[in-house]
C-alpha cells in the first residue's frame, strides 16, 4: 500500500506561552484522496494547515509530508517542499494586488522550476485554461488587476493559482465562504476534477458539514484533536 502523502503522529502545538491548541495522535491523507476536514471556527483548522504546509513548526510529534519529516528540514527546505509540491488556497487568498489575474495564477511557476516544467505549453495558456474551468473567461477581466475583482472571483483565481503546475497536494482553507450554494457546489466539483486529473490529493477544510458528501472521506477535527476532550 502506498505511503500517505501526509502522516501526522502525536502532534502537539501551542502558541508562545500558551496552552496546546492541537493534540492529534494520528492523521493521514492518502495519495489521490479527496478529504474533507470539518472544524468549528477557532478549532485550529488553519493552524493545522499551516503545520502541514511547513509555515508553522510542530511543538512535538512527527509531521511527514511526501515522506519527509518536516521537523528535520531547515526553513529553506520546507519552503522548497511547499513551492514544488503543495498548492494552497488560503482563507484570505494572499493574492498580489498589483498583478493581473493571469499574473497571479502563474506566480507559483516563478518559484518552482518543477511546477514550471510540468506545463507543456505556454504558462499563460495553462492559467487561462484553469480560470475557464472555474468560470472566468472574460479576457478583459483576466487583464485586470486582481484587486478589481469581486471576492468570489478572487477565490477562483486563488484556486487556479493553487492548481497550476500539478502539485501533489492541494490544500483549501474555507475556499467557498463567499459563494452561493450553486456556485459553491460547482466550484468543489471542478476543484475535485482538476485534482483527480493530475492525481493530486485534496485536503478541503470548512466549518460547513453539509459539504462532506462531495468528498471520498470526512474527518471531524473535534474528534481527533484531544485538546478540550472530556473522558
Amino acid at each position: 500500500m502506498a505511503e500517505p502523502v501526509v502522516w501526522i503522529s502525536d502532534l502537539r502545538f501551542a502558541w508562545t506561552s500558551g496552552e496546546d491548541v492541537l493534540d492529534i495522535a494520528d492523521f493521514r491523507l492518502e495519495a489521490g484522496e479527496r478529504l474533507f476536514l470539518r472544524g468549528a471556527s477557532g478549532s485550529g483548522k488553519s493552524t493545522l494547515l499551516g503545520i502541514i504546509a511547513g509555515v508553522l513548526e510542530a511543538g512535538s510529534g512527527q509531521v511527514n509530508v511526501l515522506g519527509r519529516n518536516l521537523s528535520s528540514l531547515k526553513p529553506a527546505a520546507r519552503d522548497r517542499l511547499r513551492a514544488d509540491h503543495l498548492g494552497v488556497i488560503f482563507q484570505m487568498f494572499n493574492l498580489v494586488p498589483y498583478l493581473s489575474v493571469v499574473g497571479n495564477v502563474t506566480l507559483p511557476l516563478r518559484f518552482s522550476p518543477k511546477r514550471r516544467a510540468a506545463i507543456s505549453g505556454e504558462e499563460d495558456d495553462e492559467a487561462r485554461r484553469l480560470l475557464a474551468r472555474l468560470g472566468l473567461t472574460d479576457e478583459t477581466l483576466l487583464a485586470r488587476r486582481v484587486s478589481d475583482l469581486s471576492v468570489g472571483q478572487q477565490q477562483r483565481v486563488a484556486a487556479a493559482r493553487a492548481l497550476i503546475g500539478g502539485p501533489e497536494i492541494v490544500i483549501a482553507d474555507e475556499p467557498t465562504s463567499a459563494l452561493d450554494a450553486d456556485a459553491r457546489d460547482r466550484f468543489i466539483e471542478l476543484l475535485s476534477e482538476e485534482a483527480r486529473r493530475t492525481g493530486a490529493a485534496l485536503l478541503f477544510v470548512s466549518h460547513d458539514a453539509s459539504l462532506a458528501s462531495h468528498f471520498d472521506r470526512s474527518v471531524d477535527l473535534g474528534e481527533i484533536n484531544r485538546v478540550g476532550m472530556t473522558v
